[in-house]
């Protein structure tokens, strides 16, 4: 049986205080990787921490507004100070700041662009020195279907989903030739806070826009991220892969 390996492995997880990111961290602690858990909340990620340990991986927590490249630079820094080395970056973390796009303040806007896209380019660009000199590393960028259908209400997160998504590619091309593979994946409606927050009518739209009729689970994302991280991931290179039961097609 084929199982997914990720023995000596040092990985980064954005946003692995909840939801999609700590499914995230916890199950690439259960394939054998060491786990950087960063996130805003120091409480819910020593909790995340915790889980990946009784996983059976090693884990450490980082604080950090991904805002700012200071900070992360620092991650990264303590990261190889810890582990020796970063062989995978998941840029989970991600925050909404829904409106109309005739009400949007610059303020919804700006820190919608800034977390998502700006905090993914700040930890690619702070991975890609140590990924270099070792010769190879994975980058995955954490998206949404949001970013390639749109969504009422959501026209920075949906931008800013979109932006990361060519963002990615262009990483791909730039980075694949020095052993640096980069992908996305896009989640659906998967049941988490940040999707709970949604209200009855919305939840009810989206779940008649899902060929299976079902919601997905955190750990059906991290599932995939787990194979991407793998060596059997190695010839999928600048690829959106949708986790979302045929809702973008």
């Amino acid at each position: 049986m084929i199982q997914i390996d990720l023995t000596d492995r040092v990985t980064i997880v954005t946003g692995a205080s909840r939801g999609i990111g700590r499914a995230i961290a916890v199950t690439l602690a259960q394939a054998g990787a060491a786990v950087a858990c960063v996130a805003r909340s120091e409480g819910p990620l020593k909790e995340t921490v915790s889980l990946c340990e009784k996983a059976g991986g090693k884990a450490l927590d980082f604080v950090c507004d991904i805002k700012d490249q200071a900070a992360v630079n620092a991650v990264v820094s303590n990261v190889l100070e810890n582990f020796g080395r970063i062989d995978v970056m998941v840029n989970n973390a991600g925050t909404t700041r829904d409106n109309l796009m005739m009400r949007m303040s610059d303020e919804e806007w700006d820190d919608v662009i800034d977390t998502n896209m700006k905090g993914s380019f700040h930890f690619c660009r702070a991975v890609a020195r140590p990924m270099l000199k070792q010769k190879g590393g994975k980058l995955i960028n954490i998206i949404s279907a949001t970013g390639q259908a749109g969504n009422v209400g959501q026209a920075n997160y949906a931008a800013s989903k979109a932006g990361i998504a060519a963002f990615t590619k262009s990483v791909a091309r730039e980075m694949s030739a020095k052993g640096i593979i980069c992908n996305c994946i896009a989640p659906g409606y998967i049941v988490t806070e940040m999707s709970e927050k949604l209200s009855d009518k919305h939840k009810e739209r989206l779940f008649d826009l899902i060929p299976l009729a079902r919601t997905g689970k955190p750990e059906e994302v991290a599932y995939a991220v787990a194979f991407l991280a793998s060596d059997l991931g190695n010839f999928i290179n600048g690829q959106v892969i949708n986790v979302d039961g045929g809702m973008v097609m």
